[in-house]
């Protein structure tokens, strides 16, 4: 078994003495760096508490189920019929280039509306994995089996009319989480240049503006590949969802680190942003040139979501800011989604999901965050104006 330090180790003990040393250590190190090791003392006094639930996160990660649905043979069997013929049982899709009798199905029709298919994915690889997903969960429902995922979705139709669309109620939850960003992203960047005093340079004295705008782009981007992805999925879409999403958690954990540590050097930050920047690359590259393996890609992006939280939460157990309640609240409640992402459930009436369910809570939550973040910068913004004046 590792060996973890005990909370009043040498180690934490001889932080905890040049954090309280009166003997001009924070002359030798420089103001900043004699705040960085008091925050590590204080950090490693918590040290117990984040260990315990990254390790008990990760082992329950590592337990992540694979996607039954892909690996099925009665389901692999139907795909590669329905790519050859066109048809799932009496069901013929007018978009695959061939027939049974390998003839072209409408093939003037086809080269006009190709475009159309394209964006629409009424193609004959989206026919064939979405009805051979119907026509084989039908067959798993009339021998009493649960349903599986496949390729990493959970098999769901089209409801209420909504045919263009293969998942309405996730693509509205999605563009309400766009929405809400933006929300918070516009408001935050008006708090920015529009209250708050600026620098002779017209820019702004929060230390960390650069980049919690990035921060909100980046959130942006990902909720609008991921409502483009549920309204269609396509090879493209799915590619952009993902990665988007990889990106933006990579960066989320870069900038909790920076926040939680108070970095304020470029050197500091590049450390800090170099290694995670390597391997979220790399896994978007992975995902997209080699394999889009469902089951690693959940392990990872849950893993990395762990890991920005607890970065938040070493900050929220350290802090003095007023409004601390509020990061607490975001983050205690992306814990319980990560928990119900993990225990993702089969969808009820074919709609609703583990995920839809964890989707629906970022709503609120990300409302809470950025009034966090506004109040962060105030309150910076208000000492840093103090040591000027």
């Amino acid at each position: 078994m590792p060996y973890f330090p005990p909370i009043s180790s040498p180690f934490t003990k001889f932080l905890t003495s040049l954090c309280s040393s009166d003997s001009g250590i924070s002359s030798i190190l420089g103001h900043g760096r004699h705040t960085g090791i008091c925050f590590m003392a204080q950090m490693a006094k918590c040290c117990w508490i984040i260990c315990f639930f990254v390790f008990s996160s990760l082992v329950r990660v590592y337990e992540a189920s694979p996607n039954p649905g892909d690996s099925d043979q009665l389901y692999k069997a139907c795909f590669s019929q329905c790519q050859k013929t066109g048809c799932v049982g009496a069901k013929c899709f007018s978009c695959c280039n061939s027939a049974s009798d390998g003839s072209l199905l409408d093939g003037s029709w086809y080269k006009i509306k190709n475009l159309y298919f394209w964006w629409n994915q009424w193609d004959c690889q989206g026919n064939c994995r979405y009805h051979c997903m119907l026509y084989r969960e039908k067959e798993r429902i009339e021998l009493g089996l649960e349903p599986v995922k496949y390729h990493g979705k959970w098999p769901s139709r089209c409801q209420y009319g909504f045919q263009f669309a293969q998942e309405p109620i996730s693509v509205a939850i999605s563009a309400l989480n766009l929405v809400m960003h933006f929300h918070g992203w516009r408001s935050f960047s008006n708090l920015l240049y529009y209250s708050l005093p600026l620098k002779p340079d017209k820019t702004p004295f929060y230390d960390y503006a650069s980049l919690f705008k990035v921060y909100g782009l980046l959130a942006m981007n990902s909720w609008f590949w991921s409502a483009i992805y549920h309204f269609r999925d396509m090879a493209l879409t799915e590619k952009l969802e993902y990665s988007s999403v990889v990106a933006f958690l990579g960066y989320s954990i870069i900038l909790a680190n920076i926040r939680s540590f108070g970095l304020r050097s470029d050197a500091a930050r590049v450390m800090v942003a170099a290694p995670i920047f390597a391997f979220a690359t790399t896994h978007i590259l992975f995902l997209c040139n080699y394999n889009m393996d469902y089951e690693w890609n959940t392990k990872v992006c849950i893993g990395m979501g762990i890991a920005q939280a607890v970065s938040w939460a070493v900050w929220g157990g350290t802090t003095d800011l007023a409004c601390r309640w509020k990061l607490w609240m975001v983050v205690l409640g992306g814990a319980f989604g990560v928990v119900g992402k993990m225990l993702d459930f089969p969808p009820y009436q074919g709609i609703v999901h583990g995920e839809t369910v964890w989707q629906a809570s970022n709503i609120p939550l990300t409302y809470i965050w950025w009034n966090f973040i506004k109040y962060d910068a105030e309150s910076r913004t208000a000492d840093l104006l103090k040591k000027v004046r």
